[in-house]
């Protein structure tokens, strides 16, 4: 297959360094440019990033020099967005206007009403929309955008039960790693012996995300779900992966074990194509009482699967599941590598 350089913006925080991890040795993408704030800009990458994950920099990006966040300082195919998300507002259209794909973790054009917001397994076919962002906007290039990390764990779920049986209503109370909130996110002080019930602007995307990505793209624009979600969004002493506790009022009736066969039996377009990134099984059902665990499971396919236990009947919505998932990776860095993938794939750009 064709190799296609890329670039990874904001290079030297957690989600950047995530990037660089999947993107080293990647077999459809060649890392040929990390860029910065202007204070790491002109160093070398190893001087200018403080290694936070397990293993060392990879050897081809520690002595890369790490460049302005500026479409002309950059040469690349596919530009991967870690930005946080004022700067993305303003950073992403100027990439997108001056040629490049953007795959974009951050937050600032999910919701745009052209913008793909993609998740390859339950919406592939939204990529459809690049066109139409294209026209409106008069680009080159484009943006494409992965969701909330928490979205994404709940979604994954969704879709299968949803063309099964239909969903009438949500309810998610997520237990969120630290490590969504960067390495000094939230100081030890206020999380040891402690829980945070409260994250800025989570619930919010939790409970309208969902919706656009099991829409239906009718050639111009997306139709949402029509069910509602209720989300209460909690930080949690944990390193990496987030927790959900869901609960569901199916549209058609649905015991335990029907949602449980249809969960493991979902693959979708990633599986179907081999994509590198993609998990043989995206979601796995565990049987265990004390399952999902994050120190036991988020690290279920390479990261990249989301693990499902405790289905079982609820009073009140019918159907109650606990989902786990590994925020920085299914969740973040390795989301946009997937969209990416599929992009090349199905596109040939």
């Amino acid at each position: 297959m064709q190799s296609y350089s890329v670039a990874v913006l904001g290079a030297t925080g957690m989600v950047g360094q995530r990037f660089i991890q999947l993107l080293a040795e990647h077999p459809y993408f060649e890392l040929t440019c990390v860029a910065a704030s202007e204070r790491s800009a002109g160093k070398r990458y190893a001087s200018a990033a403080k290694w936070y994950l397990e293993g060392e920099i990879p050897e081809a990006v520690r002595n890369l020099e790490v460049v302005p966040v500026k479409p002309e300082k950059v040469r690349a195919d596919i530009v991967f967005s870690a930005l946080p998300g004022g700067v993305a507002r303003e950073v992403e259209p100027a990439f997108a206007e001056a040629g490049f794909i953007v795959a974009s973790n951050a937050s600032a054009y999910r919701m745009e009403s052209d913008v793909p917001l993609l998740i390859p397994e339950v919406n592939p076919e939204h990529l459809d929309m690049i066109e139409v962002q294209q026209e409106r906007r008069g680009w080159d290039g484009a943006i494409i955008t992965n969701p909330n990390c928490s979205t994404i764990m709940a979604t994954l779920t969704f879709k299968p039960i949803y063309d099964a049986f239909g969903i009438e209503e949500a309810v998610v109370a997520t237990m969120q790693a630290l490590s969504g909130a960067g390495y000094s996110g939230v100081p030890g002080m206020a999380i040891v012996d402690n829980l945070i019930p409260y994250i800025a602007n989570e619930e919010e995307k939790v409970e309208t995300e969902a919706l656009k990505i099991l829409g239906n793209f009718n050639g111009s624009e997306i139709e949402p779900a029509s069910f509602k979600i209720s989300a209460s969004c909690n930080r949690v002493a944990v390193l990496d992966g987030h927790t959900e506790a869901i609960f569901l009022r199916t549209s058609e009736e649905a015991t335990p074990e029907d949602i449980k066969r249809v969960l493991r039996s979902f693959r979708a377009k990633p599986q179907e194509l081999r994509l590198p990134t993609a998990p043989p099984q995206p979601v796995i059902v565990r049987e265990e009482q004390d399952r999902p665990q994050p120190r036991l499971d988020r690290n279920a396919g390479n990261g990249m699967a989301v693990t499902v236990g405790r289905v079982r009947e609820d009073r009140i919505f019918g159907i109650k599941y606990v989902v786990l998932g590994h925020n920085t990776l299914r969740g973040a860095a390795g989301a946009s590598v997937l969209n990416a993938e599929l992009l090349v794939k199905t596109r040939k750009l």
